[in-house]
């Protein structure tokens, strides 16, 4: 039996914590950078963790030091059995948060403040109506405001996600951050990353340096104040002076954060990626399935963990095709 205070350390000393658990693979919205233009092959029902699975399996990476679990999907709030998988959840001892599109969020506030799920990151990459038109091919604009809204009288802790992409919504950097002069959310803008057939290539890329060369032109350096980043932290952080919320950057891609990289994911259908960028991919769904422990598949997985960026040390390995495309679709991963 692997001692449980190794089997989450990687080979260059990197405990995981945080276990990002995907639920589901489809999606109530069609995120071109997400989801590609044919959709993709949705996985069978029947290889599909189930509630009491992603409990059972939840729980083993609970008893061996995870204390922070994120549900995603795809859009997690698709899930049927969506209240009884944070009912049986809300039994470990761990921070249970989710990240969404918001579209479901009134009909589930209720099962999120019973079972004490306040964090939540809500998924908005423009404050326009028709822009979010064409980039989610669905007209749902309205009702997502309003339950960003919503989450906010509830007193919920939110962060909004907000993928950057050239030309298309890089003009209103400002106006998201304008929303933080008045309202207690975190924005958090993120590079544009690769994934199988989002059409991605670094021309269509808002860096870190381009996002705070437009910050500082607009609100003046002086008034920008830099905050401490959390511990493993992805968002690096910072506040226009004065205003009630905050903002980060993600930057995966020019400025990565993978010394500290605390986290782990699981595919809806039980395999483990232990790094966002990785190709490779380890079912614990198929054993756990066949009443094998899962610990030390648990454990290989981890300690097969790259040091950065599954292997892409460069920004030519980034840019290369064979390499940035051999992985799933971000909507098959779960973020």
């Amino acid at each position: 039996m692997i001692p449980n205070n190794t089997i989450l350390t990687d080979d260059f000393g990197r405990k995981h914590n945080y276990l990002r658990i995907s639920l589901i693979e489809k999606c109530n919205l069609r995120c071109t950078y997400c989801m590609p233009a044919e959709g993709i092959a949705l996985t069978p029902k029947k290889e599909l963790m189930t509630a009491d699975e992603v409990f059972a399996i939840a729980q083993t990476f609970v008893n061996n030091g995870v204390n922070k679990i994120r549900l995603t999907g795809g859009e997690p709030l698709l899930r049927k059995d969506f209240p009884e998988i944070i009912e049986k959840l809300s039994q470990l001892e761990t921070e249970i948060s989710i990240t969404t599109n918001g579209i479901l969020i009134d009909k589930h506030l209720e099962v999120l403040k019973q079972f004490k799920v306040k964090n939540i990151n809500l998924s908005l990459d423009t404050l326009v109506a028709t822009k979010f038109n064409t980039i989610t091919l669905r007209n749902q604009f309205e009702k997502v405001i309003d339950n960003l809204h919503l989450l906010l009288n509830n007193d919920f802790k939110v962060k909004v996600n907000v993928v950057l992409i050239k030309g298309f919504n890089d003009n209103e950097i400002v106006d998201f951050i304008n929303l933080t002069e008045s309202l207690p959310i975190s924005i958090r803008f993120i590079e544009f990353m690769p994934f199988a057939g989002n059409e991605w290539d670094r021309s269509k890329m808002i860096s870190q340096k381009q996002i705070l060369d437009q910050i500082n032109t607009h609100f003046s350096e002086e008034n920008l104040e830099k905050l401490e980043d959390e511990q493993h932290f992805t968002a690096r952080e910072f506040k226009i002076n004065n205003f009630l919320g905050s903002f980060g950057i993600i930057s995966s891609i020019t400025n990565p954060f993978c010394d500290g990289c605390n986290r782990i994911r699981l595919t809806a259908n039980g395999k483990i990626k232990n790094c966002l960028f990785s190709n490779i991919e380890t079912d614990i769904l198929t054993p756990y399935r066949n009443g094998a422990p899962i610990e030390t598949v648990i454990s290989n997985a981890i300690k097969s963990k790259k040091k950065v960026r599954a292997g892409m040390t460069t920004l030519e390995d980034v840019d290369n095709p064979v390499l940035n495309q051999d992985n799933r679709s971000m909507i098959a991963i779960g973020g």
